[in-house]
This record gives C-alpha cells, structure tokens and sequence, in this order.
C-alpha cells in the first residue's frame, strides 16, 4: 500500500498547488513563468481545466498535499482535440519518492479513459533530467529539443518535447465528435 494517495484535486488544495507552484516559478526552471500567481489566478486556472473536463489530481500523504498533476488542451485549434499536455509537480520535500510516477501513470489512464490519444510533455530546461527521466520511465520518448526559447534567471533555457501515445494513439480512426 503507498504511502500517498491520488484523488481529484478540489477547489480547497488550491493554497497548497500555490506554493508548491510558487516554489517552482522562483527557484527553479521547471516552468519559464517570471512571477508566481496569486491563489486567484490558480484558481481561474484550476476552474478552467477542470470545467472543460480535463483531469486535475492531487497526491496527499498525511493530510498535506504533496504534488499535484493535471492534463489541458495541447493547442487551441480543434484538430489537436485528442491530443493534451501534462503537468507535474510536487513539493520539494516529497521529489524522488514515486510520487510524480504515480501521478502521471493515473493522468495517462484517466486520459485514454476520455478517448485522448496523445500526451505531450512540454519540459521546462533540458537540464531538468528528473522529469525526463520520469516521463521516459512513464513510456513517453524523445521528440526534440527547442534550443534557448526562455530565458530565466540570466540565461538561455531549453524546452524539451515528448511524447507518449495513448490507447491505440494514431493507429485508430479519432472518434467523431
């Protein structure tokens, strides 16, 4: 049995995913975002995910959230419409413990469970070989690298692509719809 669980993130986490967001936007590259959002604006977010029907997990252990992942659209247009992108991070004190690998294998099922069929990582900084190597070990490979499209805390910052069929991915006909 984990030590954490994964439910549905609810409006009542949106102070932990704050801080825990916070984090990442000040001190690291995992997102090119400049200035951490206000609970509010995560709130808008998290509303605006979750009210088009796109899953928003937290993994909590001991009553504290510890990390959180949710899936979007991966573009606006309407042909990428089976297509989303994920997003994971987790507190500084719960990294490297299974977490995020938990969190992301339920964002998968729950995905090919909607009839998507495929799942892009978008990586802030190629640097960040934690979340490469979670992603790889997820079953999502290598697409490319987009050399020096950021640039955060004085210098030049990479964004890497994979990416991780779901179901069938393009080997079927797309529903219509």
């Amino acid at each position: 049995m984990p030590f954490f669980s994964i439910r549905p993130a609810t409006t009542a986490d949106i102070p932990a995913i704050t801080e825990i967001y916070a984090v990442e936007v000040r001190d690291k590259t995992a997102t090119f975002e400049l200035t951490p959002p206000d609970n509010g604006e995560m709130l808008r977010r998290f509303s605006d995910i979750t009210g088009n029907g796109f899953s928003y997990l937290v993994a909590e252990r001991e009553g504290a959230v510890a990390g959180y992942a949710y899936v979007a659209p991966y573009r606006a247009r309407p042909a990428y419409r089976f297509t989303v992108e994920n997003s994971i991070y987790l507190a500084p004190a719960y990294q490297r413990q299974g977490i995020g690998s938990a969190l992301l294998m339920e964002l998968i099922a729950q995905s090919q469970a909607r009839g998507f069929r495929q799942m892009i990582a978008v990586i802030g900084d190629s640097a960040n070989t934690a979340s490469v190597a979670l992603h790889a070990r997820c079953g999502f490979e290598m697409i490319g690298t987009l050399p020096d499209v950021g640039f955060k805390f004085g210098r030049w910052l990479d964004s890497v692509l994979m990416q991780r069929a779901l179901g069938e991915g393009g080997n079927t006909s797309a529903p219509v719809s």
